[in-house]
């Protein structure tokens, strides 16, 4: 739920309790209920258990103008305090079901601006996170795997489940407003489809792709069209061995 939204709801209500507690604690000074309604804490416990539908029935109007006004505060009251339980318990079930399933939810999904996306959590995306997390910088670890999620939660880093393939789910992660987005998967097909998905939506973040084959890196590096990095860290580790031991 937006925070207008939340704001406007919070208003109705207190606009609500306003007109009960003020109403009943006016016409409670001239007689309007069958008992003196003199209090404060009267008027407040007649209009709560009026607009919470519990109408215990110990105070009732008994004036024309009593009985007026308390009308208003049911049908409006009751429709705005309904409303209001609904709307705010609703939000935070989704939001419970949403972090249960791995899933980010509405709240985060919002927050996100200038930050990183580490597609799956391969080796490097792991030394990266690290990394990152070191310089403070603001990122999240996505992956296709809810145990594996859970698991990098338990190592302290933002993880959710998102299926980098499906353009849908990707574009929830404000890939438009990244730094950059890195791949790093295992599966070589599965890179390819992440790649073809996060320039659809990457908007101007830099993509970064971590190829896990020569191969991979060939057919990646033809697909991505110049618009992505490929890094193939085994080539980049062998060369460095070879020109070490041959130096």
């Amino acid at each position: 739920m937006k925070k207008s939204e939340i704001f406007a709801y919070a208003m109705a209500l207190a606009i609500v309790l306003a007109y009960g507690i003020g109403g009943s604690y006016y016409l409670g000074h001239r007689g309007g209920f069958n008992v003196p309604v003199t209090s404060l804490t009267n008027a407040v416990y007649f209009t709560l258990v009026t607009i919470s539908t519990i109408g215990y029935g110990d105070i009732y109007p008994v004036s024309e103008s009593a009985k007026i006004f308390v009308m208003v505060l049911i049908v409006v009251g009751i429709g705005v305090f309904l409303s209001t339980v609904v709307a705010i318990a609703g939000d935070f079930m989704t939001t419970r079901i949403e972090t249960i399933s791995g899933r980010m939810t509405a709240f985060e999904k919002r927050s996100l601006s200038h930050h990183i996306i580490l597609v799956g959590s391969n080796t490097t995306n792991l030394y990266l996170a690290e990394k990152l997390s070191e310089k403070n910088e603001k990122f999240i670890i996505v992956t296709n795997d809810s145990d594996n999620a859970e698991h990098l939660k338990r190592l302290g880093f933002r993880a959710y489940v998102v299926d980098s393939t499906s353009e849908v789910e990707m574009k929830e992660l404000s890939p438009e407003k990244a730094k950059a987005i890195v791949i790093d998967l295992k599966d070589s097909s599965r890179s390819i489809y992440a790649l073809l998905v996060a320039k659809e939506v990457a908007g101007d973040a830099k993509i970064v792709i971590i190829a896990p084959t020569k191969s991979a890196e060939h057919h990646i590096r033809r697909l991505s069209g110049g618009k992505a990095l490929v890094i193939n860290p085994a080539d980049i580790a062998a060369s460095a061995i070879n020109e070490s031991l041959f130096k």
